[in-house]
């Protein structure tokens, strides 16, 4: 079955950590057959990895809601962050995108939500991320599991990749499928991948976030 890290990033910058070239040699050499590149608040590195490998790249973002991370795949127009959920699943609705939910449980993370907050979202998405590679702790991963299952969600997986070398650490195999359409209805026969990614790749995005201030 086709093999799909779900959950990435890229840099419009080519001397990144993951630039999309990087990201896409990267990905070849993991023989990933598709990648989601969600990028924060913003499309336009996705776009510009997309236009370099149309067949390997699905144009994502990962967007901050004023509740949680959203995570959306095959966006065509750039959502900004800030948003209540309920406007920005509207907003992505509107253009097709297939919407899950940004490790929801991951404390250490600004995304992540409240159980009150993602019960009022969950009947609005298409599937909850059950499986994040950067996670710190497993236990945020068994509880979003665990909340796909009692709410009888699909889930999504990915290596929430910062750096080039994470790519594919954790990937979703599915069935073939061509479009978010297709993608709502193979998502259920997904069957995660990987493992989590050691701690240390933490420190690798901070001192790539730091350098990008500098320059």
């Amino acid at each position: 079955m086709p093999s799909i890290d779900f959950h990435t990033h890229t840099s419009a910058s080519n001397d990144s950590l993951t630039s999309p070239e990087r990201l896409i040699a990267a990905a070849c050499r993991r023989r990933l057959d598709r990648v989601v590149v969600t990028d924060h608040n913003t499309i336009t590195g996705a776009l510009i990895a997309f236009d370099l490998a149309p067949d390997l790249v699905i144009v994502g973002e990962e967007i901050m809601t004023t509740r949680g991370e959203i995570l959306a795949a095959y966006v065509t127009e750039e959502i900004p962050l800030g948003f209540s959920p309920q406007e920005t699943i509207r907003h992505l609705r509107s253009q097709g995108a297939f919407i899950s939910v940004s490790h929801p449980f991951d404390d250490w993370r600004k995304g992540a939500w409240k159980l009150e907050d993602l019960l009022e979202i969950a009947p609005l998405v298409d599937a909850i991320e059950i499986f994040n590679a950067r996670c710190l702790a497993p236990a945020a991963n068994k509880k979003a599991l665990e909340f796909a299952q009692k709410y009888k969600l699909p889930g999504t997986a990915g290596s929430d990749a910062h750096a080039a070398f994470e790519l594919g650490a954790t990937r979703l195999e599915l069935p073939q499928f061509s479009g978010p359409d297709e993608l709502r209805e193979v998502i259920r026969a997904g069957e995660v991948q990987g493992h989590l990614s050691p701690f240390w790749v933490h420190l690798v995005s901070r001192y790539a976030h730091q350098r990008k201030k500098v320059v």
